[in-house]
């Protein structure tokens, strides 16, 4: 199924989550509903919020309280970009301004923290203790991963293991809340429950590998960001962390000098060097890997509309060009 098909399917849904959104951005502070607003309209496909829906909607699921659940997970997205762009210094993020730039990493931190509180305060609302438990871990478990992040940033021996921890917590694990909670709201078996946060956490992963190669192959237009932020933030990605492992002496000198000193001059270099020793195609099997077994994770999912998106968006996550 194909990305427009799947966003028709939920667009009914999407509908409910943006209302709850725009609600719940409500603060007698102007600057909080400015940024806010500013992040969220600023583009990208909401997956993580479809992911949501989705999984509610396969696991039959037949009541509305999924949009809430779907705006929460997207507020928490929100959230975690806005302290992002601050810790990597970015300016630029689905091809505008980031918040930071714009109002200064002092506002963007604190307006992130609302939006994590106001998460909560909905989590509380909808008076559901697993789906609390759900989110509180998750929100934990993404904080470590940009601790851990940030310990690896300039460290060239980085290894492939803490590269995957990283993007585990970081990334995959929202999306793995995602589809969890819409089992949870069906109150569906353990299996259930269990298959879709499987699935979330394998997208994820294939997601923010195919991202990580995009780093490499895109150009800023279509990427939305600066080509090489991730190098010029010193940030050793898989492509990089197989390139080490496996270049010449010269070309493995050359990357560690660039991973330390964050150097998006040599940007061309490092390309080669990623070339040359095929770290492209070896990030790109590890894509495809993970992106089979979020497949195999959805055959205790009886067949419907809802599980072939799901399916489709597990193709959308490895052909993606943006």
């Amino acid at each position: 199924m194909k990305l427009t098909a799947i966003l028709d399917l939920v667009a009914a849904d999407m509908a409910g989550v943006n209302t709850h959104i725009r609600e719940n951005m409500r603060s007698e502070v102007g600057l909080i509903e400015q940024m806010g607003g500013y992040i969220i309209a600023g583009g990208g496909k909401r997956l993580r919020p479809v992911v949501a829906i989705l999984a509610a909607k396969a696991a039959g699921y037949t009541e509305d309280r999924h949009q809430v659940a779907a705006s929460i997970i997207e507020i928490i997205h929100t959230a975690t970009l806005l302290h992002d762009d601050v810790v990597d210094a970015s300016d630029l993020r689905r091809g505008q301004e980031t918040a930071n730039s714009i109002w200064g990493n002092e506002s963007a931190v604190l307006v992130g923290d609302f939006l994590f509180s106001r998460a909560f305060e909905m989590a509380i609302a909808m008076n559901d203790v697993r789906v609390m438990q759900i989110l509180a871990s998750t929100i934990n478990r993404i904080t470590e991963g940009e601790v851990m992040q940030l310990l690896y940033c300039n460290e060239p021996d980085t290894t492939e293991q803490q590269y995957m921890t990283v993007i585990e917590c970081k990334t995959a694990k929202l999306f793995e809340a995602a589809a969890e909670i819409g089992a949870v709201l069906a109150q569906k078996d353990s299996q259930m429950e269990a298959s879709l946060a499987a699935y979330g956490t394998h997208l994820g992963t294939a997601f923010q590998v195919a991202d990580d190669l995009l780093d490499y192959r895109a150009d800023s237009e279509t990427l939305g960001k600066n080509v090489g932020d991730d190098l010029a933030e010193g940030k050793p990605t898989l492509p990089i962390i197989y390139a080490m492992q496996h270049g010449s002496a010269t070309q493995v000198a050359l990357l560690r000098q660039v991973i330390e000193n964050g150097d998006r001059e040599k940007l061309a270099q490092v390309v080669e060097i990623i070339e040359d020793t095929k770290a492209l195609d070896y990030a790109q099997t590890v894509m495809l890997r993970e992106s089979e077994k979020a497949m195999a994770t959805l055959v205790a999912v009886p067949d419907s509309e809802y599980k072939a998106a799901l399916l489709g968006l597990i193709e959308f996550s490895v052909a993606r060009l943006y």
